[in-house]
């Protein structure tokens, strides 16, 4: 995670975490909106293309902009915190269909038709979901680190067993309080240990818990990985390098997926290729 930031005053980002990219003037904008009576937090920057990626379990936004945020030098990018991620608060049971339509509110709240979706670890299934239940506002699909293999198969065991550990967490932060989290974070290098937990510290413990609860289910975005083949659109898939988020997935996606367009993670011009994809798709000169 090469693109990392450096911390700055942000009155509103009190973590420290740096939400400006090179290329684009001024940091990124907030965006509040609301479905079903729940209250939603994104940001965007950038001008361009629109691409909306998802961060993965018990992150936030910020997760996507240390990964991705220099995107937004060339096109229009959002990042929203899922229900009950970040500063979306919402402590109630959560679907992956709960997850698309709030997609879909965001995507008229800020009046884009179709937007090319990513996602990353549970964003990716989020994007899946996406892209399964509303074709029609879907121009292209970034998968990265993917790790739900379609509900005919079963998770990988490493993924089962680290969900496991969050629910636990999850329940002794409703509990205790958010610090209870700090365990799961403090064995990774920094600075990933340093932006997670500066993230995940700040967070509202009732959502982590209805969170992990969910992710703990192991209820899967399909049916079956075939299911990704209604999908028109061209799809990216970024392989995992992980236990938790192993290759195979990647593959099993890559088999099912009209043509394909597979990156390691480590290629030294990821995000170039991304940008790349996401010019090429004519969907959007439709």
């Amino acid at each position: 995670m090469s693109n990392s930031f450096n911390a700055n005053t942000h009155p509103e980002n009190q973590t420290k975490i740096r939400e400006t990219v090179p290329g684009v003037q001024g940091p990124f904008s907030e965006i509040w909106f609301e479905r079903g009576g729940t209250r939603l937090f994104a940001v965007e920057a950038g001008k361009g293309r629109p691409i909306v990626f998802v961060h993965g379990g018990l992150a936030d936004h910020r997760a996507v902009t240390f990964r991705v945020g220099p995107l937004a030098a060339t096109h229009r990018l959002v990042a929203p915190d899922l229900r009950g991620s970040g500063r979306s608060v919402y402590a109630e049971t959560l679907s992956w269909n709960l997850f698309a339509d709030d997609l879909v509110a965001l995507l008229d709240h800020l009046g884009i038709e179709r937007a090319v979706m990513g996602g990353t670890s549970m964003g990716s299934a989020v994007a899946i979901r996406f892209a399964l239940r509303h074709p029609s506002r879907l121009a292209g699909l970034i998968l990265m680190s993917p790790l739900y293999p379609g509900a005919d198969r079963e998770l990988p065991e490493a993924a089962s067993a680290a969900m496991r550990t969050m629910a636990e967490a999850g329940e002794r932060a409703v509990t205790q309080g958010v610090d209870a989290l700090r365990p799961l974070f403090e064995p990774l290098p920094p600075p990933v240990r340093d932006v997670a937990l500066q993230m995940v510290l700040r967070f509202d413990a009732a959502s982590v818990g209805a969170t992990t609860r969910f992710l703990s289910s192991s209820v899967q975005p399909m049916d079956s990985a075939r299911d990704l083949k209604a999908i028109d659109t061209r799809v990216m898939i970024f392989p995992g390098t992980v236990p938790q988020h192993p290759a195979e997935i990647a593959e099993l996606y890559a088999r099912n997926v009209r043509d394909p367009v597979v990156v390691e993670q480590t290629a030294p011009d990821c995000l170039q290729r991304i940008s790349e994809f996401c010019d090429s798709l004519s969907i959007f000169e439709r």
